[in-house]
């Protein structure tokens, strides 16, 4: 059970209904200190920024410190495809003797520029250097597609979307042998099952916000896909942070309790 934080360092500040939640840093910090005080809560992911100033607090003592590596994406950019490496670098994680890196691979199939094979390749450099410093990289894969009438970019969740990402991510770098999956649950939960057959690599559901919020239906979708073989746990951050009654302690504890 993994608290994500690294959404503020690529200018995605929103959550629920309000499009500058986590913006105030002091609220988030609170926020998180509460989530990594509840039992069962194993560690945080986030961008050095976040991730030094919990280190000052006192509150990664015993946590599994896992550091964001890609944030050059930025949120509602022209650019968001071009997600250049511009947070924790594997000797960065390695040297500080954090437990993982994360990076975020959106494969745009109808991107007329170069940002999706670009992210590709230093995506793939990066699996093959956390390998070389036998460190887990986790790799969140969506393909995207940008709205024609507003050029918005939206990552596609249906189960055809879904299971090329994972094929195209497992199949990063010179090895697979240190590489995690960060996946979504999809559109239609009955293919879960078939989505995550498309690779035997470990894996951990991502959250994401709560469509509606509805925070129970979110749930019973990471319960039933929880129970899936190579499905190993959750990397959840602004549905548990930011839920809609606001108690971040409730909500962390019953997402602890789906595992």
């Amino acid at each position: 059970m993994i608290i994500a934080a690294d959404h503020p360092a690529r200018g995605a500040l929103g959550a629920g209904d309000r499009p500058t939640a986590m913006a105030d840093r002091a609220n988030l910090l609170e926020r998180l200190s509460v989530a990594l005080s509840r039992p069962g809560v194993d560690g945080v992911l986030a961008s050095a920024d976040v991730l030094d100033d919990l280190l000052l607090l006192g509150a990664l003592e015993n946590k599994v410190v896992m550091g964001s590596m890609n944030r050059g994406g930025l949120a509602g950019a022209a650019f968001e495809l071009d997600d250049r490496f511009t947070g924790y670098r594997p000797e960065d994680l390695h040297r500080r003797r954090f437990d993982a890196g994360k990076l975020l691979l959106r494969i745009g199939y109808d991107d007329p520029g170069e940002g999706s094979v670009r992210t590709l390749e230093a995506a793939a450099r990066a699996v093959d250097a956390m390998a070389e410093h036998r460190l887990p990289v986790f790799v969140e894969p969506f393909v995207s597609h940008r709205d024609p009438a507003t050029g918005a970019l939206h990552n596609d969740l249906s189960a055809d979307a879904v299971t090329r990402s994972i094929a195209v991510a497992s199949g990063l770098g010179g090895t697979s042998a240190y590489t995690w999956l960060k996946v979504p649950v999809v559109d239609d939960p009955d293919t879960m099952a078939r989505v995550m057959e498309t690779s035997t690599l470990p894996a951990v559901l991502l959250g994401g916000d709560i469509k509606d919020g509805d925070q129970d239906a979110t749930y019973e979708k990471w319960r039933t896909a929880l129970r899936l073989p190579t499905v190993q746990g959750l990397v959840v951050g602004r549905s548990l942070l930011y839920p809609p009654d606001g108690d971040v302690a409730a909500a962390v504890d019953t997402a602890v309790g789906l595992l």
